[in-house]
């Protein structure tokens, strides 16, 4: 008997950070399967493609600033105008700077705690508050890191502690919203190969990124919890590397 998917056509899903990496993955399979995506990122120009290749029709596409918690209400606000409706948020966005906690600016740890925990509180804030106003509920997806789950490498403690906090806030979201039929899922990849792991002093070709998980296998997760039937949750989806050493 095959398994129960949930079909996501005529659904629509927000991704923030579409514009490369593990949200440019996870829209182009969501589009494949079905779903109309608004794109969102702070680069609007990295959005081109998507639209370029599946047309406005199915994708919107909107300037975001995460740390802004007034862009996160044009999201939603975009989605209905595009669509009409709003089904899903992944919440993917983050950056990271890799050192000695001294070393890092005091600019560089207030703009990884601003973009990577406060950026992923506004945009929910925003679709909660949405899905709140209608009946069926919806799906939260917060793309977060192992190095959330207790696995933290040296020379990444803040980076490790914004992690941290976005498990901690789809552990207890998660407890606070189910019963209005909101979904939260956290999907915890460890090293993948995109523009997030090139910053960190390593360039595309480098062999070590050849451990490394690929966006689209962040992006079939993605997808996977997104078409579980919705009497079933995806808490938490931790992801490695067969080859890398953990």
């Amino acid at each position: 008997m095959p398994a129960e998917r949930r079909s996501l056509s005529q659904t629509v899903v927000a991704i923030t950070g579409a514009g490369s990496g593990i949200g440019q993955a996870a829209a182009e399979l969501l589009l494949e399967s079905g779903a109309s995506i608004v794109a969102a990122d702070i680069n609007p120009a990295a959005l081109d493609g998507l639209v370029s290749r599946w047309g406005s029709e199915r994708v919107a596409t909107v300037a975001m600033d995460v740390r802004n918690p007034d862009d996160s209400s044009v999201l939603v606000d975009t989605a209905l105008a595009a669509f009409g409706r709003l089904d899903s948020l992944v919440a993917n966005v983050g950056i990271g700077y890799f050192g000695g906690i001294t070393e890092w600016s005091d600019e560089q740890v207030a703009q990884m705690i601003d973009t990577n925990s406060l950026g992923t509180i506004w945009p929910i804030r925003a679709v909660v508050r949405h899905f709140d106003s209608r009946p069926g509920g919806g799906d939260i997806v917060i793309i977060a890191s192992v190095a959330g789950l207790g696995t933290g490498n040296a020379y990444e403690a803040v980076y490790a502690a914004t992690k941290y906090s976005q498990v901690g806030l789809a552990v207890s979201l998660d407890r606070e919203v189910r019963e209005r039929g909101i979904r939260v899922s956290v999907i915890a990849p460890a090293a993948v190969d995109t523009n997030f792991a090139h910053g960190t002093g390593r360039t595309p070709g480098d062999p070590v990124l050849e451990e490394f998980l690929r966006p689209s296998d962040v992006g079939f997760a993605v997808q996977t919890v997104l078409e579980q039937p919705r009497r079933m949750r995806t808490a938490l989806w931790t992801m490695w590397s067969m080859a890398e050493k953990s």
